[in-house]
């Protein structure tokens, strides 16, 4: 299980991301918060990582590096509109992770053939296993 420290660098890295198109939309928020709830991060540790990035943290757990991965591609999606610039920063969070460069371009380029550009977790780990063997 990953520690408070690991949490709040996840959560700190979506909310960057989520801030590449500047302003953080209503639905991005609310998935941000759930994201926050589902790792026990209280609601003013939430807010406060908006004003204060923590420093990112690598997660030592393939497994929790394919479900963070997962997130930022669910959080890219959720206004249905996918700017270049996201697709660059995803790509380049992914690396950072330690994610393989074939791993997620495969992921991206597949994203489109799924309704609501929603990568199925199932289908998004057998992309990363084959990788990852």
């Amino acid at each position: 299980m990953i520690n408070r420290v690991e949490k709040l660098s996840l959560l700190s890295e979506m909310i960057a991301f989520a801030q590449t198109d500047e302003n953080i939309k209503s639905i991005e928020y609310k998935f941000l918060y759930s994201i926050a709830k589902q790792l026990e991060i209280s609601k003013e540790d939430f807010q406060y990582l908006f004003e204060h990035p923590v420093t990112y943290v690598n997660l030592k757990s393939h497994s929790e590096r394919i479900v963070q991965f997962h997130r930022l591609v669910l959080l890219m999606n959720l206004d249905h509109k996918v700017a270049p610039k996201q697709l660059v920063k995803i790509h380049n969070f992914g690396l950072r992770m330690g994610l393989s460069h074939e791993s997620i371009n495969r992921v991206l380029d597949l994203m489109d053939s799924f309704p609501n550009k929603i990568v199925p977790p199932d289908f998004l780990i057998d992309i990363f296993k084959v990788q990852y063997n």
